[in-house]
């Protein structure tokens, strides 16, 4: 049981990354600018930052529960 937890926790990590990165690249294809003060880029790209930081751990943690729960099926019938 403890010797699973390193392999879990990498893949947390990794999925974690992904899907932050994925959520940044299609944040850019909103258009936040015209919604945001000018002059104002750093606390724009604060708002990017944090906004996939947020949609991306959401959707890591969703898959990582989805991945989780379907190793944990099999222990129904035995």
């Amino acid at each position: 049981m403890i010797s699973g937890f390193g392999p879990f926790a990498l893949i947390s990590i990794l999925t974690h990354l992904v899907f932050i990165a994925l959520s940044w690249w299609a944040l850019q294809a909103f258009q936040f600018e015209k919604l945001l003060r000018a002059n104002h880029v750093v606390q724009a790209r604060v708002l990017y930052i944090l906004a996939s930081i947020a949609l991306g751990s959401t959707v890591s943690n969703f898959f990582l529960d989805y991945l989780q729960w379907s190793q944990q099926l099999p222990m129904i019938f035995s």
